[in-house]
């Protein structure tokens, strides 16, 4: 088993340990001078409730580098540990298990192939060499990576490196579930984005997977490439209006029919009253509640759709079931073991 436990030492305890007002590890806490004005002491606690999510995103990106590094730590242990079971060095179980199996090099019709898909103005025989070389590292950087997984899938890995988290506030929110949850994902998204749409199928699936033990919050973000999705989320906001957010909601995610005719045409499939849904969605009078959710989403530095915070943990992109699925095994692990020891993670 290997198990690795990083702590943060020195002045990065203080700008990526806990909340302000939590002693960090290095003992710094809220009230750390991080600034002065004209003799006038900031303290750390002051500058995180004028701006809460400031260095969140920072935390972030360090959590990302950091759990990089902590796994090729582990991919080193790993291949150091085989090469002593092997009675050998790192290099020479590297030269058994992953050069050896790399096939002979492609012949020159592939290499002329490849050739042409790049984008140079040097003549074939000028470029050759360099080509075949980028070819031999990419087929010894796949088998290398099969190699070390193969390694992984026999021991038994649990990396105690922490996300950084942030509290995202659900006033206002549309939130499916049962309050108390011990897991709460929000997403913040656009009904018009491709890969929120390609990501709703898996999200459903997490549903069902831990129903009871999920609540699900949206947060419109409708992004200025897509004309249809500031509508979209207005009339979903107008549906809201009626008591029937949820169900507009998977109307649209299901259907992607996002023309305003089409939008009223779904409320009125929905059973909706049409004279209140049609003047909500003309009058743009849920406008300043999607521009509310748009604002919140530039403060916490989104650049994109979907974007989620699990826990107030962040993530983005079309990750798979098994991905997405992992992570909140994971927060159910460490939701417990928060209990058990008298705390407690905030989501909402």
């Amino acid at each position: 088993m290997i198990r690795v436990l990083i702590l943060l030492l020195g002045s990065t305890g203080l700008l990526f340990g806990g909340p302000a007002g939590q002693d960090g590890i290095d003992g710094q806490d809220g009230n750390t001078v991080v600034a002065e004005l004209d003799g006038t002491r900031i303290t750390l606690a002051q500058f995180e409730s004028k701006r809460p999510s400031a260095l969140f995103q920072a935390r972030n990106n360090f959590f990302d580098a950091e759990k990089k590094a902590v796994e090729a730590y582990i991919d080193d242990l790993l291949l150091e540990r085989q090469a002593q079971k092997e009675n050998i060095t790192v290099a020479q179980l590297l030269e058994r298990h992953v050069n050896a199996t790399i096939a002979k090099d492609p012949d020159e019709a592939v290499l002329r192939v490849y050739y042409e898909g790049v984008d140079t103005n040097e003549p074939f025989e000028a470029v050759r060499d360099k080509i075949l070389e980028h070819l031999r590292q990419r087929r010894l950087g796949k088998a290398r990576t099969a190699y070390i997984q193969a390694l992984r899938s026999q021991a038994k890995i649990t990396i105690d490196v922490a996300p950084p988290r942030i509290d995202i506030s659900l006033k206002d929110t549309p939130v499916r579930g049962p309050a108390g949850a011990p897991l709460t994902l929000v997403e913040y998204a656009d009904y018009e984005c491709p890969y929120c749409q390609q990501v709703q199928p898996t999200l459903d699936q997490l549903e069902a997977a831990f129903k009871g033990k999920i609540a699900f919050a949206y947060k419109d973000l409708p992004l200025p490439m897509h004309p249809h999705a500031q509508k979209a989320a207005e009339a979903s906001q107008c549906a809201g209006l009626q008591g029937k957010y949820w169900e507009y909601h998977d109307l649209l995610s299901k259907n992607k029919s996002l023309e305003v005719p089409q939008l009223k045409a779904g409320a009125r499939q929905l059973g909706l009253e049409p004279t209140s849904f049609d003047k909500c969605l003309d009058s743009g009078d849920r406008a300043e509640a999607v521009k509310s959710s748009q604002d919140e989403a530039q403060k916490l530095g989104l650049q994109g759709t979907p974007s989620f915070f699990l826990n107030g943990r962040f993530f983005s992109g079309n990750l798979s079931y098994e991905q997405m699925r992992q992570m909140m095994e994971d927060e159910l692990k460490r939701s417990s073991a928060q209990v058990r020891s008298g705390k407690e993670i905030t989501s909402r």
